[in-house]
C-alpha cells in the first residue's frame, strides 16, 4: 500500500468519524508530540542520524519538526519519505495513546518547501484563469497537500474542490 493510499484511507476515516470525535486538548496534543518524538528519536538512532526535534501545537494538531546539519537528513526530507514517516509515526502514536492522531511531521523544512511549491502551482493556475480559462486542474497530491492548496486558494480568493479517487485525487481551482 502506498503512502498516498494510507493518506486517503486516513482522510476517509477522518470524515467518517468526525461527528463522533471531539477535538483533542492542547495537553493531549502535547502528549501526542512527545510520543511521536520518542518514536522518531528511535528511528534516527537506528539510522545513525543526528537530529534536533521541535514540538509544537498548530491548528489543532501536534507538529513535530526534525532538523539536522549535513547530508544525512536530506535522505529523509524527500516528500514521499516524509509522508511515509508521518503515517508510520501516526500509527505508533495511535498504538501508544489509543487515540486517532492527525500529527504533522516535518523533516529538514520539507513542509515549508512543499508549501512554497504549492503556492507556485496555485499562482500558475491563477494565471491560466486570468487568461480566460474557466478552471485549472492541479496534479494529484496527498490529502495534506490538497488541504494546503485549499488554504492557499482561499487566501487568493479562489474556489477549490477536490475530485477523483485514491492516487488520482486532485484539486480544481476556479474564480469566485
Amino acid at each position: 500500500m502506498t503512502s498516498d493510499n494510507v493518506a486517503e484511507r486516513t482522510e476517509s476515516s477522518e470524515r467518517a468519524g468526525s461527528s463522533e470525535r471531539t477535538e483533542p486538548t492542547v495537553e493531549q496534543l502535547e502528549h501526542e508530540g512527545d510520543v511521536a518524538a520518542d518514536f522518531i528519536e528511535e528511528l534516527l538512532d537506528i539510522a545513525d542520524i543526528d537530529g534536533d526535534l521541535n514540538l509544537d501545537v498548530r491548528q489543532g494538531r501536534a507538529y513535530v519538526s526534525v532538523e539536522a546539519e549535513g547530508e544525512d537528513i536530506s535522505v529523509l526530507a524527500d516528500p514521499d519519505t516524509v509522508q511515509a514517516l508521518q503515517e508510520i509515526t501516526r500509527l505508533a502514536v495511535q498504538n501508544k495513546t489509543g487515540s486517532f492522531s492527525r500529527l504533522i511531521l516535518d523533516v529538514g523544512g520539507s513542509r515549508d518547501a512543499r508549501r512554497r511549491q504549492l503556492e507556485i502551482l496555485v499562482d500558475a493556475a491563477m494565471a491560466k484563469l486570468d487568461e480566460g480559462a474557466s478552471q485549472a486542474s492541479l496534479p494529484s497530491m496527498s490529502s495534506y497537500e490538497r488541504k494546503l492548496v485549499h488554504d492557499i486558494a482561499a487566501d487568493r480568493a479562489l474556489v477549490s474542490e477536490s475530485y477523483g479517487e485514491g492516487a488520482d485525487r486532485h484539486t480544481v481551482l476556479r474564480r469566485r
